[in-house]
């Protein structure tokens, strides 16, 4: 879930929602980023809940019609997971090499993790260390939602080649645009239909993930509960700006609300702030609708890219 793609194949950033599915394609390298394909289409209600595909032909059958209807040529796919089934932890192990890690990061999971080892893939990287302990950031996700995923991408012809973390690709689409100071305390949030991805990051280390069932305004209370207990858990500095994305920002006035909520700068995030589009490829107003939506996939599609 962590590793880059080696590859010097395009990706398609697919990112599999509760109302829709979105797809980006990204050309270039670090640094000078084109857009090569964009798309949105809506997914019948429930045919995916918790992150969950409970209609696998429908959804197959749109992830499919989006590749047709916009041209798309590369069949390579980076999807997302979030939900109950995925679970992220920040760690502390004694000092250790890569390799003892590696030999016995189940025993540690074990510890962090609700669900039996066994049913779950899971991925780790260290985020820092000192002479006393290692961090590591954990990711697990059960094995049949992972499967799940991958089904419905190989039912529309396509080949899964990264299942990443939601939370994770929003970071990538941060670290790539925003340029993040190491001190600087940001919570990203991706507002869904249905669910609510939480990363915190501290320059461009995630100190905080969650992702949070939403329904109608109580996530305002749940956000306000998740950011103190970040800043408490975590020791770190509070937080000091938000950024906004999904279907869910574009609700009229929410950026001045939650800065009137949190008493912090609340700004939309831009997923390609740092990425040239071509005007005359795409539609501007097309683009206004659908791009606060397109960060998760946007953070999926970079993992395509070279450094």
């Amino acid at each position: 879930m962590f590793k880059r793609n080696t590859k010097k194949n395009n990706l398609v950033g697919l990112d599999i929602g509760s109302s829709s599915v979105k797809a980006v394609e990204l050309q270039g390298k670090l640094g000078s980023l084109v857009l090569l394909n964009l798309a949105h289409e809506s997914l019948q209600p429930d045919s995916v809940v918790d992150g969950q595909i409970m209609e696998l032909n429908s959804v197959s059958q749109t992830i499919a019609s989006i590749f047709q209807s916009n041209q798309i040529k590369t069949e390579r796919v980076a999807a997302g997971v979030s939900g109950s089934s995925v679970i992220v932890k920040n760690i502390i192990v004694p000092p250790m090499s890569e390799a003892e890690l590696e030999e016995s990061i189940d025993w540690h999971a074990e510890e962090h993790i609700p669900f039996d080892i066994a049913d779950v893939s899971l991925d780790y990287q260290i985020v820092g260390s000192n002479a006393d302990s290692l961090s590591v950031l954990m990711a697990a996700c059960k094995r049949d939602f992972v499967a799940n995923i991958k089904q419905a991408i190989q039912l529309a012809g396509k080949e899964p080649v990264i299942i990443d973390v939601d939370a994770f690709a929003l970071q990538n689409c941060y670290e790539v645009n925003y340029d993040p100071q190491p001190n600087q305390a940001v919570a990203l949030l991706n507002i869904g239909a249905s669910t609510m991805n939480i990363n915190i990051v501290q320059g461009t280390r995630s100190v905080f993930t969650r992702d949070v069932s939403v329904g109608g305004n109580q996530y305002t209370s749940l956000l306000q509960k998740e950011l103190y207990r970040a800043t408490s858990d975590d020791g770190e500095g509070a937080v000091q700006k938000i950024l906004v994305s999904g279907g869910g920002s574009k609700l009229p006035g929410l950026a001045d609300f939650l800065t009137n909520r949190f008493e912090i700068p609340v700004e939309h995030f831009d997923p390609f702030r740092n990425i040239k589009i071509d005007a005359r490829r795409f539609d501007p107003e097309y683009l206004k609708e659908v791009v606060p939506e397109m960060a998760v996939a946007v953070g999926l599609a970079l993992r395509g890219v070279e450094a």
